[in-house]
C-alpha cells in the first residue's frame, strides 16, 4: 500500500489547457523525404472551416488562462493554397485575454510574395525544414526523386527579401563535430533565427536502420554548443532547452519542473480527429488500442476532449510511461518522460522508458553540454 501511495504521488498528470496546439490543414506533402514518419502524404483532403471553428473555440478557452501558440503542421501546410489557409486563420479571434500566436512549419518550396503577405498580415511565424548544404539535404526529394534544396532556398530568399524572420529544423543523419560546425555556419549564414535539430529516428512509416556511434553524437552536441557560444548569431532549440533546465537546477526550480502537469502538445488533424500527444501519431492505429486519436472536435469540443484525455486507455498508458520515467530516470526533470510516439514505434507500447531518441537527443546531448563546459575550462 505504501508503494502505491508513493507512485500515486509521483504520477504524471496532463495539462488539460495546453499552450501549444498543432494544426494539420492537410496531410498532403509535395515532397517525399526518405525518412518521413507520416502516412497519407498523398492525401489532398483539406481541413474544413467547421473544424477550424471548433479548434478556435478550444483555443479561445485556453487563451483565457495563458498565451497559446497554434503551429500549422503537415504534410506541407502551404499546399492548401493562400485562400484556404487565410480562411482557416480567419476563424481564430484576433484578440483575447491572452495572445493567440500562429506559426507554420514548411519546406518553403511554395513560398512567394503572396504567402509573405499572409505571414505579415496575420503575424504568422515561419519555420523552414531543410537539412543543410549539399549532400546533407539529399534525403529531401520530391515524388520524382529530384532534390529540393534549390526550391527551398528560393523560398528562403523571398522571406529574406521581405524581411520576415524564420527559424529552421534540420534532420541530421550523420552527427559528428564536423557536421555540427558545418550546419551552424551554414544556417547562421542564411540568417536563421533558431535552429532545431532532429536526429533521424525509426518512427512512423520510416523503418530504416538507425545506428549511432555514441561518441560522435556527444561530439556533435558539444561542437554545436561551442559554435553557439562563440558566435551567438543563432539560437539552438535543443541546447537552449538544456541550458534552461540547468539554470533551473542551479536556481532550485528543477523539482517544480518535474512536478508540474505535463504538456502533451495535441494535434488536430485535417478531419477534426484529436491526437493529444503530438503530430507523430496522426493517422496511426495500434493493434491493442485501435485508432490513436480520442475523438472528433466538431462533435465533442477540443477543450472537452483534452479534459478527458487521461481517461482514454492508450493515453493513460502513455502517462504511465512518463511516470515510469519519473520514478526511474535521473534525467526526468530535463526531458519530462520523453516522447510517447518514440516509445510506441520502438516497442509497440506507451508505458516503456528509454528510447533511441531519449538516448541520443537527451542523455547524450547533456553529455555533450558537460563535455563542452569541461573543455572550455581547460
Amino acid at each position: 500500500m505504501a508503494v502505491r501511495r508513493v507512485r500515486d504521488r509521483l504520477a504524471v498528470r496532463p495539462a488539460t489547457s495546453p499552450s501549444l496546439l498543432f494544426a494539420q490543414p492537410t496531410a498532403l506533402c509535395n515532397l517525399d523525404c526518405s525518412y518521413c514518419y507520416l502516412p497519407d502524404r498523398a492525401d489532398a483532403r483539406v481541413m474544413s472551416p467547421e473544424v477550424a471553428d471548433a479548434m478556435a473555440d478550444g483555443v479561445r478557452t485556453w487563451a483565457g488562462d495563458h498565451p497559446v501558440r497554434v503551429l500549422w503542421h503537415g504534410g506541407e501546410p502551404l499546399t492548401v493554397g493562400v485562400g484556404t489557409f487565410t480562411e482557416l486563420l480567419s476563424r481564430f479571434p484576433e484578440r483575447g485575454v491572452h495572445p493567440i500566436r500562429h506559426a507554420v512549419q514548411t519546406n518553403a518550396t511554395l513560398i512567394d510574395d503572396a504567402w509573405c503577405d499572409v505571414f505579415e498580415r496575420s503575424a504568422v511565424e515561419v519555420a523552414v525544414s531543410i537539412d543543410g548544404p549539399g549532400a546533407a539535404n539529399g534525403r529531401r526529394t520530391d515524388r520524382g526523386g529530384r532534390r529540393t534544396a534549390e526550391r527551398t532556398l528560393k523560398g528562403i530568399d523571398v522571406l529574406r527579401r521581405r524581411g520576415i524572420a524564420f527559424d529552421a529544423i534540420a534532420v541530421v543523419s550523420e552527427p559528428s563535430a564536423e557536421r555540427a560546425r558545418e550546419l551552424y555556419a551554414w544556417f547562421a549564414g542564411l540568417g536563421t533565427r533558431t535552429l532545431g535539430v532532429n536526429l533521424v529516428e525509426r518512427k512512423g512509416v520510416y523503418r530504416g536502420r538507425v545506428a549511432w556511434d555514441e561518441r560522435e553524437v556527444v561530439e556533435f552536441w558539444s561542437a554545436l554548443l561551442a559554435c553557439r557560444r562563440s558566435d551567438g548569431r543563432m539560437r539552438i532549440r535543443d541546447l537552449d532547452h538544456a541550458l534552461r533546465y540547468l539554470r533551473d537546477e542551479l536556481d532550485g526550480r528543477a523539482a517544480e519542473r518535474a512536478t508540474a502537469p505535463r504538456e502533451l502538445a495535441p494535434m488536430v488533424m485535417w478531419n477534426g480527429a484529436l491526437v493529444p500527444t503530438g503530430p507523430e501519431l496522426a493517422g496511426f492505429t495500434s493493434p491493442r488500442h485501435g485508432a490513436l486519436s480520442i475523438g472528433d472536435i466538431t462533435r465533442s469540443g477540443l477543450a472537452e476532449l483534452m479534459e478527458r484525455a487521461a481517461e482514454v486507455p492508450w493515453v493513460a498508458e502513455a502517462l504511465d510511461g512518463f511516470t515510469n520515467c519519473r520514478t526511474g530516470c535521473d534525467h526526468f526533470a530535463f526531458c519530462l518522460g520523453g516522447n510517447a510516439a518514440n516509445k510506441f514505434f520502438e516497442t509497440g507500447r506507451f508505458d516503456t522508458t528509454e528510447t533511441t531518441h531519449c538516448r541520443t537527443s537527451k542523455k547524450l546531448l547533456m553529455e555533450g553540454v558537460f563535455q563542452h563546459v569541461a573543455e572550455a575550462r581547460e
